[in-house]
């Protein structure tokens, strides 16, 4: 990934970091941006529930849950892991 400078009309490699380098968690920011920006998946969704629990059989959690322009259901689940790093 790179930083465009379009003023020096120059880029700039990013060096790869995870989200505890920069302070950042999972549910308290890469949750909280998807459901306030669900165009970031690249359709149309309306996001319905965050950390929605409503099953008979389990305690698990889905992070997102989200509709499409059809009318079907989305199971979205965030992880901020970077491959490779721990």
């Amino acid at each position: 990934m790179f930083r465009v400078d379009s003023k020096a009309n120059r880029i700039t490699r990013l060096e790869p970091a995870s989200f505890s380098d920069l302070g950042l968690g999972e549910r308290q920011h890469l949750q909280e941006w998807l459901a306030n920006e669900a165009s970031a998946f690249g359709e149309e969704l309306l996001v319905i529930q965050k950390e929605f629990a409503g099953f008979d059989d389990t305690k698990e959690r889905l992070d997102l849950l989200a509709v499409d322009k059809e009318g079907s259901l989305v199971v979205i689940e965030t992880n901020s892991m970077i491959p490779g790093r721990t």
